[in-house]
C-alpha cells in the first residue's frame, strides 16, 4: 500500500516569502515549521503560516508535484495560494 503525501506552502505573510515542501504527515510538519523546530529556510525567514496544501494518495505523486511547483515562477505560486486561500489565513487549525 502506498503512503499518503501532501504538498504544502508555508509563508511568513501575505505575498511574503514562501516555502514549498512535501511530507507524509502534514499536521506534524506544519507544527514543526510553526514552532521553529526545523533549522533552515523556514526558520530563518519566519515561514510559520501554512497557507496552501494538496493531499495525494501516493507520496511519490506528491513529491513529483512539489518538484514541478518549485520550477514555477513566483506569480503562479501566489495565484495557486490565492485560489485556495484568498485571505492567506493560517490553515494549521483546519487540519484538526
Amino acid at each position: 500500500m502506498n503512503k499518503r503525501g501532501y504538498v504544502y506552502i508555508m509563508a511568513n505573510g501575505r505575498n511574503g516569502t514562501i516555502y514549498i515542501g512535501v511530507t507524509s504527515d502534514l499536521a506534524a510538519r506544519a507544527y514543526q515549521h510553526r514552532n521553529g523546530l526545523i533549522d533552515g529556510f523556514t526558520k530563518e525567514y519566519g515561514c510559520h503560516r501554512l497557507v496552501w496544501y494538496e493531499a495525494y494518495d501516493d507520496l511519490d505523486e506528491a513529491r513529483l508535484r512539489e518538484l514541478r511547483m518549485k520550477k514555477w515562477n513566483r506569480q503562479w505560486k501566489l495565484a495557486e495560494i490565492e485560489r485556495m486561500n484568498p485571505g492567506w489565513d493560517d490553515l494549521f487549525e483546519s487540519l484538526f
